[in-house]
């Protein structure tokens, strides 16, 4: 059952109600917000293993189905777009099941367990010539957007160095409880590179920054935590990944040091972009979610400091002196998925592609090697 006019709703469908699903819900309801929306666009359907979960989406009012089994929501013909939050362990499986319905996917990183599952789901999406994309929020922060800009500019002189971070000090608690992010078997050998990677390589791939070579340094800081049941379960995933690589990064050579970290001190979500050459360089960090950073060279050297306001893609009714927050980049980054997917992004930045997914997960197979090998590993040009 297709949308019957453009005016008619993209009919949205949540896999996996938790924390994200819920987000991407408030997200939706709030889509009037938009000024010049792309498309209209509804959740209609939810499905969670547990019932809990499936009940907050009652006070959803669009959402009108509530399913345990995800076959039975990809049976529907009333859905359109079907966004998958569910450990990665799961992804190859609940993914290819969507594109096999006919349905358009919104995916979560890292888009598979490992790199073999991530050429899997890719090429279902492309033999089924299905519309995929995949979740990373923090590009399209109004001083992210900004610091892409500076770097694709040419004022920057000879490239030194660049430095692109995520970190979270959530784990820094000995005594919380494992969870499946913990474990190599459902979050994937890769760790904290599956969990954060995508955040830290979306832009660099974007920009067309190309790996050459990489060594890796990877943490396991706590081999145990409890299991929340009395005991304690094992935790055999990577907690902090440090990767330094020899890239091209606008067509000249120059190191790129790459930080996934769940304990990382102080931190609290900060992502990170640093872009320094000779003539001119860019910074930018979430923990100062409103200042972009840039570096001058002329008879002096000087840093300017910007203040950015909500200077948005998908303009809302937010004016611009105010500060943008998590919901609101995710709202552009839907806006970005839904309006690619009707052929209307034009020149706006858009969501990952399962191209980068895959590149991603070819760099963290070379990081795993480099760290396994004590070695530097060279990547395929």
């Amino acid at each position: 059952m297709p949308a019957l006019s453009p005016s008619d709703p993209v009919r949205v469908a949540v896999i996996g109600g938790g924390l994200m699903g819920r987000e991407v819900a408030s997200v939706l309801g709030r889509w009037f917000a938009l000024e010049s929306p792309p498309v209209r666009a509804a959740l209609t359907a939810v499905c969670d293993l547990e019932a809990e979960r499936r009940d907050w989406f009652r006070r959803v009012p669009t959402v009108r189905h509530f399913f345990s089994d995800h076959r039975e929501l990809l049976a529907r013909p009333d859905i359109d777009v079907v966004y998958v939050a569910v450990p990665h362990h799961l992804h190859e499986s609940v993914y290819l099941d969507v594109l096999r319905a006919g349905k358009d996917l919104f995916a979560e990183k890292p888009f598979g367990i490992d790199l073999a599952a991530a050429r899997r789901i890719r090429a279902e999406a492309a033999e089924r010539q299905r519309f995929a994309r995949v979740s990373s929020e923090f590009p399209f922060l109004p001083g992210a957007q900004r610091a892409m800009a500076i770097a694709q500019s040419d004022g920057l002189g000879r490239i030194l160095e660049a430095r692109c971070a995520f970190l979270h000090s959530g784990d820094l608690d000995p005594a919380k409880p494992a969870n499946w992010k913990r474990q190599a078997r459902t979050c994937g050998d890769a760790g904290v590179m599956n969990d954060l990677g995508l955040h830290v390589l979306h832009l660099p791939l974007r920009l067309g920054w190309r790996l050459r070579s990489l060594h890796a340094h990877l943490q396991t800081i706590y081999p145990t935590r409890p299991d929340g049941h009395g005991g304690s379960a094992a935790c055999d995933t990577w907690d902090n990944a440090t990767v330094h690589a020899l890239a091209e990064i606008a067509g000249q050579s120059a190191p790129l040091t790459l930080e996934m970290k769940r304990l990382a001190p102080g931190e609290t979500n900060t992502w990170i972009f640093e872009l320094l050459g000779t003539d001119g360089g860019v910074r930018y960090s979430t923990k100062e979610p409103k200042t972009l950073w840039r570096f001058h060279r002329d008879r002096e050297q000087w840093w300017e400091r910007t203040d950015l306001g909500f200077a948005t893609p998908f303009k809302t009714i937010t004016g611009e002196i105010f500060d943008p927050g998590f919901p609101d980049v995710l709202m552009q980054m839907w806006a970005a998925y839904l309006a690619e997917r009707a052929g209307q992004l034009g020149g706006n930045f858009g969501c990952a592609t399962p191209d980068e997914a895959v590149a991603q997960h070819e760099i963290w197979a070379a990081a795993l090697e480099s760290h396994r090998r004590q070695r530097i590993v060279s990547l395929p040009a």
